[in-house]
């Protein structure tokens, strides 16, 4: 038997992708992970880097016909010696672009360099956790102040702090109390009882302040990601179908239609007569727009 042909196992890859026609999606929870596309990923890189197609075509001599065909979500047949030449190019490996790993800059990377514990490495292997949002939560420039406060907390850092200030401010209100006699409703009294400080709750506050700035900030970047829940444009989009419907002279029957052609773009007025009454028989098939008829009621003997 001949040698492989160098490459051969980036065409073998490569052949293996454009025989995918959908990216896999992988349902965790409630959470759905969507595995980004050779042409999403391709984009991805350049936007990063700020290039334009024909900045590109100068820096790697693809053409920027070929290279904006290859951010196409149509377009399949991206030949291997792009994949190599742009893999090179952005400095990440062949089967990141590929869509085999989420690794774009360590795909070497030694996992015991990770200092993960069996019990993290089986959590990440068992697909019961959405990984991608773990990798987003790590990433986020206050990460490394979140895990700093809860370490401070478990650790307790602070505690003896704490107590000392507490103790310093129970030792001036006892020596107000004892010199000035105030009344429970002292106005000094109350700012010093509202100075002592609860550990839990001091520090539960602060997590929940570095949790919510990271997740918000995580939130705004998938806005516009198409898995994300719809805004309030969707509300009223069928609000606004519901009362034209509303206005409309007709049965209820044809009032429904009205909702679906307007759902599905079809302009309503325009339809003849005749292709008013297909579009009703048609979706008489669909149990949605079924009417339940008043039944007349028997006379009792």
């Amino acid at each position: 038997m001949g040698a492989k042909p160098k490459n051969s196992t980036i065409v073998e890859k490569h052949d293996i992708m454009k025989k995918m026609k959908n990216p896999k999606r992988r349902k965790v929870g409630t959470v759905v992970n969507v595995a980004l596309t050779i042409q999403e990923r391709l984009k991805d890189l350049r936007v990063e880097r700020g290039l334009t197609l024909e900045q590109l075509e100068q820096q790697t001599g693809i053409s920027k016909s070929a290279l904006g065909s290859y951010e196409n979500a149509d377009y399949k047949d991206i030949t291997h010696t792009s994949i190599v030449t742009l893999a090179k190019f952005y400095g990440v490996s062949a089967d990141y672009l590929l869509g085999l790993t989420e690794t774009k800059n360590h795909p070497n990377t030694d996992l015991a360099e990770l200092h993960l514990s069996d019990e993290m490495i089986g959590l990440l292997k068992s697909e019961k956790i959405n990984t991608r949002l773990l990798c987003e939560m790590a990433a986020h420039r206050d990460f490394v102040k979140l895990l700093a406060d809860v370490e401070i907390y478990v650790d307790g850092v602070a505690s003896m702090q704490v107590r000392n200030l507490n103790a310093w401010v129970d030792m001036v209100r006892n020596e107000i109390v004892e010199k000035y006699h105030p009344g429970e409703n002292d106005s000094t009294i109350s700012v010093l009882k509202a100075a002592h400080i609860e550990e839990d709750i001091y520090f539960r506050n602060i997590v929940n302040e570095d949790i919510d700035g990271i997740i918000r900030d995580i939130r705004e970047a998938h806005k516009e990601d198409s898995t994300s829940a719809p805004d309030t444009a969707a509300v009223d989009e069928i609000k606004n179908s519901l009362e034209e419907a509303a206005r409309f002279h007709g049965s209820d029957e044809e009032k429904r239609v009205v909702v679906f052609c307007r759902q599905l773009g079809i302009d309503y007025p325009k339809l003849t007569p005749e292709e008013f009454r297909v579009i009703i028989k048609v979706l008489r098939k669909s149990k949605l727009l079924t009417i339940p008829r008043k039944r007349r009621r028997r006379n009792r003997k």
